[in-house]
This record gives C-alpha cells, sequence and structure tokens, in this order.
C-alpha cells in the first residue's frame, strides 16, 4: 500500500506526496480591494513541499464574501497578486490549488452596502462572522437574515463560477477547489434545514444537488474536469448548517460527480469542528460511490491517515492547523521530528506574528 511519502496523481498534476495543505482562512489580504500581497506570498512558499498547497477561501465576487481581509480572485490586481504567490510557489516546487469560494448567508451587511447576503432562502438562522471591530481587530458579530437567491440570478452567479476559474488558470493556479462544505453557499442549497425553496432548485435531494452540479460543470468547462477538484462536508454541524440529511445527500452528490472525471473529491470530516470522528462505515460507502482520488480531512494524525490510505478509503491526507505552525509538515511527519505548537490567537488578521515566524526543522 502507498504511504503519505508517494506520489499521486491527482488529475492533471502529479503530487510528490500525499501530505497536502487543506484551505486555511487567515485574512490577510491587502484593503482595499481584497488583494493577495507579499506577506501571503512568504506563507505559501514556506509551505511549498506540501503534496498540493490549496489556497485560503478566494471569494469569486464581491457577494461572494463574508469575512474580513480575504482575498478575491474576480479584479484584475486580485489575479496579478495570486500570479507572483503561483510563480514563487513553482519556483519552490510547489504546487497549488485556488480554493472558489461564495459564502453565500455566513457574512454580513457590512460587505454588501447595507444589503444582506444570499442564500438559498430567506430564513433566519443563528451563526456569527467576522468584521473589523473598532479597533482595526476581527470582531465576531452576528449573521443577518439573508435574502434567497433568485432564480434569474442563477445564470449570473455560475458566470461568476467560470469567470473565477478562467482567473485563476490565468494566475498561474494548477487546479481549482470548488468550496462546497461548511455550510457557505452551495452546501446552503443542498442541505434539507437550509434550503426552504419550492423551484427546481428545493425540495427533492435531485433539485437540492442541483447548484452544486450545476456549479461543476460550469467550473469544468471553463478549464477542464482534471483540474477540479470538490469539497464537501455531509456530515456535522457548520455555520449554522446542520444538514439532517447529510450522509444520503453526500453520498448522492458523490455519485454524480463520479462520472465528471474530476481531480479529487476532497472530504471534510467533522471532528475538526468539535464534531463526532467519522466512522468507517460511511468511509466505505463513499469509496463506492466515487472510485477517483478522495482526500481526507479532519483531525488527522499520521497514524490516522496512514490506516485509512492502507484501507483504500483515503488517498491523501490534508491537514490544516499542523500546517500552520510547521511549514515544513512533510518533512516533520515523515522523520518523526516534531510539531511546533501553534497559536489561536494569531489565526485570524494581523501580520507576521503567527503567520510566517513560525520555524521549519532546524
Amino acid at each position: 500500500m502507498p504511504t503519505l511519502f508517494e506520489p499521486l496523481t491527482l488529475g492533471a498534476v502529479t503530487t510528490p506526496n500525499r501530505v497536502l495543505m487543506a484551505p486555511l482562512t487567515r485574512m490577510r489580504a491587502t484593503v482595499p480591494g481584497d488583494v493577495p500581497n507579499e506577506l501571503m506570498q512568504e506563507y505559501y512558499v514556506q509551505r511549498a513541499s506540501a503534496g498540493l498547497v490549496i489556497s485560503e477561501g478566494t471569494q469569486i465576487s464581491p457577494e461572494g464574501k463574508g469575512y474580513m481581509d480575504t482575498p478575491g480572485i474576480y479584479s484584475d490586481a486580485q489575479v496579478t497578486g495570486w500570479r507572483t504567490i503561483t510563480d514563487a510557489v513553482h519556483a519552490a516546487g510547489g504546487r497549488i490549488a485556488a480554493q472558489l469560494w461564495h459564502v453565500g448567508r455566513v457574512s454580513h451587511e457590512s460587505f454588501h452596502g447595507g444589503a444582506p447576503p444570499v442564500s438559498a432562502s430567506a430564513a433566519p438562522y443563528r451563526n456569527r462572522t467576522t468584521v473589523r471591530g473598532e479597533d482595526g481587530r476581527p470582531t465576531r458579530v452576528a449573521c443577518p437574515t439573508p435574502r434567497a437567491l433568485g432564480l434569474e440570478e442563477i445564470p449570473r452567479l455560475l458566470e461568476d463560477y467560470r469567470r473565477a476559474t478562467v482567473n485563476a488558470r490565468e494566475a498561474g493556479f494548477d487546479l481549482v477547489e470548488i468550496h462546497g462544505a461548511h455550510g457557505y453557499l452551495l452546501h446552503q442549497f443542498l442541505a434539507a434545514d437550509s434550503n426552504r425553496r419550492e423551484d427546481a432548485y428545493g425540495g427533492s435531494l435531485e433539485n437540492r444537488a442541483r447548484l452544486m452540479l450545476e456549479v461543476t460543470d460550469a467550473v469544468a468547462s471553463a478549464w477542464s474536469p482534471d483540474r477540479v477538484g470538490i469539497r464537501i462536508s455531509p456530515i456535522g454541524s457548520f455555520n449554522g448548517t446542520e444538514d439532517p440529511e447529510g450522509a444520503e445527500s453526500g453520498l448522492y452528490v458523490a455519485r454524480e460527480l463520479a462520472g465528471r472525471g474530476l481531480a479529487f473529491l476532497h472530504l471534510s470530516e467533522p471532528d475538526w469542528a468539535g464534531g463526532p470522528q467519522l466512522d468507517d462505515a460511511f468511509r466505505r460507502d463513499l469509496r463506492g460511490a466515487y472510485r477517483g482520488p478522495i482526500v481526507g480531512a479532519g483531525n488527522y494524525d499520521v497514524d490516522k491517515a496512514q490506516r485509512l490510505l492502507d484501507a483504500g478509503m483515503i488517498d491523501a491526507a490534508a491537514f490544516g492547523r499542523a500546517f500552520i505552525a510547521n511549514p515544513d509538515l512533510p518533512r516533520r511527519l515523515e522523520g518523526d521530528l516534531g510539531l511546533n505548537a501553534s497559536d489561536p490567537e494569531t489565526f485570524y488578521g494581523g501580520g507576521e506574528a503567527g503567520y510566517t515566524d513560525y520555524p521549519a526543522y532546524a
């Protein structure tokens, strides 16, 4: 059986190892404009030894923004900023994917000129997001009740995803990953508790999954299916979305995606966010539904990742918080060299502290 430290083919890309860097929101883009910058370049280059670096969530449009200082990929300045990062990651021997993000209702009216964010339905829910406080620091605030995305707006949304994919290609990314997880827009449409629509995008599971699949097809048509991955989190509570039928909907989506020739399916497990550990029965069902590369992510360590590799349930593991404090994580894991501890106080917003000042193993 393969180990974490052997190559893997993910669509059009071959990775040197199976230790992937999970997408991590860090809130350090330049404002105004949400532009990637030199500090972000240093951060990503430091972590270029990952088999694949998956970028932080990158909003596909101003409407898709939900947190302070997160980067976008819809303006010329943003494309130029990302290009300096991807060029530097490639020069360091790395590979990098752009995570395409629309947060939907996980947002705040202050990001949208006072207008409410959009979602599958105009229903109140309990959740918070992060805005800039009066002291300039990240501040948690309640999310407002969203408005329902109009049926006539769906073509425009698909075009936003398509254009973001074209921009990612122009910015030098190797792949894109569609964010369909964690209670954000596509998950809001998929989940029965957040989708109360009565049109072609609501009601039945087939209808609720329609937008996610249409987005996938739009993104694939803008580049190539083997340049596209997608992240899902079918089990667990995320950002106010409970998704009571998550196991069923996750397997349905996996079966529908299986014939599309995508680069990978990225499974985010609930234990990283305080939820229960995913059981192997669901993992086996997911493997039966999707025979392409599966990336597992959650509260992973080497032993868990290797066990699931040996069992054929995953093909690679994505590590999040471990990569924050350990820029050379693949080397540390392979050599059992020990890990730096991370500082949660510096996860979101700020400068170099807790971002680019973690040392590589000496």
